[in-house]
């Protein structure tokens, strides 16, 4: 009776314990389902405004701010999130710097709207300068050269755009142009100009010809700060470190040979070791996508200071055709391609697409193509989990610059803005930006 009695409370033992198990399971699952998840990220309402001026509403009523962000259309975007945890970051322990790219035509050649966006990212956190990044001796070429800095030089140059000039010998990188001089003796000077922004480098690198380059540098009164130099022949470099930040230079290029050689600069490059932004900006009057594909260095150049931040703003001139001669499978292709690019040089990196901004074809015709670019850009930013900044869509679309023009804010050609239609798509781009913080940020739902 006694052994029946104690296998029997052993049983209900067993069951009970079963039972407060399955009822901690139960439990713990109803905790897991209340953890606050990611919000999708296609699903965030984005305010009409945010730090951006709302007078602008009334000074400009048929501006779209409603549209004014970058719009995921996929729950997640890996490459994102971690540009934002590297961001916060960087501004928490001043510990790193972001290389950010943004790429053009005309637009960006001028760099007027993209300094704007420079100067926010170098000066809206505190102790976090960055650097300037890349920059081309526009002003030698002859063409207009952005205003935030300059170049002289008493020499005699010849230029090449890779829009119109490809002849054998020039090879074209990132920043889409090159300078020639066969002289022995090769003068250029660098300042800023008409900017708060002025970050010091200790490292200039100028790429230029590759394999043999008969030249000795020298930097005149900087010369006692410099501790080394560096020439690469295979990816056409050669780099001076200086012990001192310097934000100028007076650099002389002194041929070691009798024999004639032209010297053919493509960039310089304005590098520090401090925390911030290095924002380029890459454009040349008259480029599209086919242009930057064709430029055989672009890639190996972009590998040398990788990409964590690469904004599209490219198709004003691939779609300046008439409406049955545009291909949009083309154009997807061709920008494919290039993000293809910018992904192998860094396969993290956080990609934005831009639509181009609404224009007109020959200054008269409504360019209806730019609404097909936008379906095709739509398509890549859901397949590669990036953002769409709809430019035209916050212009309000279709016959939009007509009305921007009457405003001052385009000029008669209906396809460039006015300094300040510039600086205005300066500050939408910041306000998206700034949107796009304040989504990660909040990104929590019960």
């Amino acid at each position: 009776m006694f052994n029946e009695r104690l296998k029997y409370w052993m049983k209900l033992s067993a069951k009970i314990a079963v039972l407060v198990g399955l009822l901690v399971a139960c439990a713990g699952r109803s905790q897991t389902d209340s953890i606050p998840q990611k919000a999708p990220l296609n699903s965030y309402f984005f305010p009409a405004f945010l730090n951006i001026d709302t007078n602008l509403h009334h000074k400009y009523p048929f501006i779209n701010f409603s549209a004014n962000c970058f719009r995921f259309y996929t729950p997640n975007s890996k490459n994102w999130e971690k540009l934002y945890k590297d961001f916060q970051a960087m501004v928490a322990s001043k510990d790193r710097k972001l290389n950010f790219y943004h790429i053009g035509g005309s637009h960006l050649q001028a760099d007027i709207y993209t300094h704007d966006i420079r100067t926010y990212m170098q000066t809206h956190w505190s102790d976090l300068p960055g650097e300037r990044g890349l920059v081309f001796p526009f002003d030698l070429a002859k063409t207009n050269n952005p205003w935030n800095y300059e170049f002289k030089s008493p020499n005699v140059w010849k230029n090449y755009r890779s829009v119109s000039s490809r002849p054998d010998g020039v090879d074209f990188g990132l920043m889409g142009a090159v300078v020639e001089c066969d002289d022995s003796v090769i003068n250029v000077r660098f300042r800023y100009d008409k900017t708060e922004t002025k970050p010091g480098f200790t490292r200039l690198r100028i790429y230029h010809n590759k394999g043999y380059f008969p030249y000795e540098l020298n930097f005149g009164d900087h010369e006692i700060l410099i501790v080394d130099k560096y020439h690469n022949e295979n990816l056409g470099y050669t780099e001076t470190i200086f012990t001192d930040p310097v934000d100028t230079f007076d650099l002389q290029f002194i041929r070691t040979t009798n024999q004639r050689f032209n010297l053919q600069i493509n960039a310089f490059q304005l590098s520090n070791a401090l925390p911030g932004v290095s924002y380029t900006s890459i454009g040349v009057n008259g480029a599209g996508l086919y242009t930057y594909l064709a430029n055989r260095n672009f890639e190996e150049q972009l590998k040398e200071s990788p990409p964590d931040f690469f904004a599209f703003s490219v198709g004003t001139n691939d779609a300046n055709v008439p409406y049955g001669s545009f291909n949009p499978e083309v154009y997807k292709r061709n920008l494919e391609n290039m993000m293809l690019k910018v992904l192998r040089a860094n396969p993290n990196c956080a990609i934005l697409l831009t639509v181009p901004n609404d224009a007109a074809y020959k200054k008269q015709y409504p360019n209806k193509n730019i609404a097909r670019q936008r379906e095709v850009i739509i398509e890549l930013a859901k397949k590669y989990e990036c953002p769409v900044w709809d430019f035209y869509g916050v212009m309000g679309e279709l016959s939009s610059s007509r009305k921007w023009m009457s405003y001052d804010l385009m000029r008669s050609d209906m396809v460039h803005f006015t300094a300040p239609g510039y600086h205005l798509k300066a500050d939408l781009f910041i306000d998206g930006f700034e949107k796009w913080l304040q989504q990660m940020s909040k990104r929590t739902i019960k």
